[in-house]
């Protein structure tokens, strides 16, 4: 039997385990399985490791994206970088980081950049924030993240005003706010300068429609949630869980 999952916690908003189950049902694909690793302490993972016979790999979510990268043999230069791993690949009991989180992001991106998408707000500093940084450097896009509170590397939420949101029309959240069951918060952004120039990333699936998007919707954004980014990134893990090594 063949053995992935998913590390976090809490994990009562995964996705994962019901999509790669479905996607075992729906190939006939009988000796694999995915379950779920909520771990209130990362370093529950040691026990995991030695526990679980037959793991070759598994996905990190929230809160251990970067925690995760002490465990590793080896990492892949995203990885290096970004200092976040998403996705662990374990191979002759040596376990390797990627992340997939850029491969998702890029390509749900790309196809809603608008020639005035040259500037961007990244709401949000934890692990998923670093992936959209990345991303955003390699398709030449500047950007600036913004935080609770201000730092010699990002904004406050009372810093943003109308000249700064006239100018960065790219606004990705990358925070939790607003995840289901929290439906009602949202960052606090002056919304009344959002034009239908803005274009809105929420990386939260949960609800479809968060309350960031709807309000940056009602003054004309485009917009989009994490769905896609969501589904790319659990293909591209795979890709790497049956990944020939050499």
């Amino acid at each position: 039997m063949r053995y992935f999952g998913l590390l976090g916690y809490p994990l009562t908003h995964s996705f994962s385990q019901k999509y790669f189950t479905e996607k075992f049902l729906a190939l006939g694909i009988e000796n694999c399985v995915y379950e779920n690793f909520s771990i209130p302490d990362i370093k529950g993972l040691t026990e995991i490791l030695s526990s679980k016979k037959g793991l070759e790999g598994f996905n990190i979510t929230i809160p251990y994206k970067k925690a995760v990268i002490d465990f590793l043999d080896e990492a892949s230069d995203p990885v290096k970088k970004m200092g976040a791993c998403n996705c662990v690949k374990i191979s002759n009991g040596k376990l390797k980081g990627f992340n997939t989180d850029t491969v998702g992001f890029e390509q749900s991106l790309i196809p809603f950049l608008k020639p005035q998408h040259r500037k961007a707000l990244i709401l949000g500093t934890g692990g998923a924030s670093a992936a959209v940084e990345y991303v955003l450097e390699k398709l030449n896009i500047d950007y600036q993240f913004v935080s609770r509170t201000a730092s010699q590397n990002a904004l406050s939420y009372q810093d943003l005003n109308e000249t700064l949101l006239e100018e960065f029309t790219l606004i990705v959240n990358t925070t939790p706010l607003g995840m289901y069951p929290a439906i009602d918060e949202f960052p606090q952004i002056p919304y009344e300068y959002i034009t239908p120039r803005h274009h809105l990333f929420d990386l939260i699936y949960n609800p479809t429609e968060t309350k960031f998007l709807t309000l940056g919707k009602q003054r004309g954004a485009s917009i989009q949630n994490g769905w896609e980014m969501l589904i790319l990134q659990a293909e591209e893990s795979w890709r790497i869980w049956n990944e020939q090594t050499a």
